[in-house]
């Protein structure tokens, strides 16, 4: 299974929508805790429309988002911290169930899960996938 990782930092919605076309992708899967955002475009509703105006579907799936503390260590740069807040976040129930969901959205089309965060490195959708999708082949899109 391949999954398509993208960030949405620095960038507008056209460049956004661009590299998933390019890619191939045809559903985004927003693993973003709060779907709202400050840059034009890119709140849940909005980005949705958009999307689905160029034939890509939208899911939101907000167990899988990183909660507010583990939101604040990132900001800070405190990586590790974030890091252990969301594993622990992935143990909930509901994120084991979203988890489920997201890895059956992705084998249905090319899927993509996006947030903020342009660098994967220091994102929560990399440690997600590294934990429930280890087999599947990760392509980190730049928009």
């Amino acid at each position: 299974m391949k999954i398509f990782t993208i960030g949405y930092e620095g960038t507008t919605v056209p460049q956004f929508i661009t590299a998933l076309i390019s890619a191939g992708v045809k559903r985004v899967i927003d693993v973003r805790a709060l779907p709202l955002s400050r840059r034009p475009g890119f709140s849940k509703s909005a980005l949705r429309a958009a999307l689905e105006e160029m034939g890509i579907e939208y899911f939101h799936l907000k167990a899988l988002g990183t909660p507010a503390d583990g939101r604040a260590a990132a900001r800070v740069g405190r990586h590790v911290e974030m890091a252990r807040i969301y594993a622990g976040q992935l143990e909930l129930p509901e994120a084991i169930a979203q988890s489920a969901q997201m890895l059956e959205l992705a084998r249905e089309k090319p899927s993509a899960l996006m947030c903020l965060e342009r660098e994967p490195a220091h994102c929560h959708r990399t440690l997600l996938l590294h934990s429930v999708a280890a087999g599947a082949e990760l392509i980190d899109l730049f928009a």
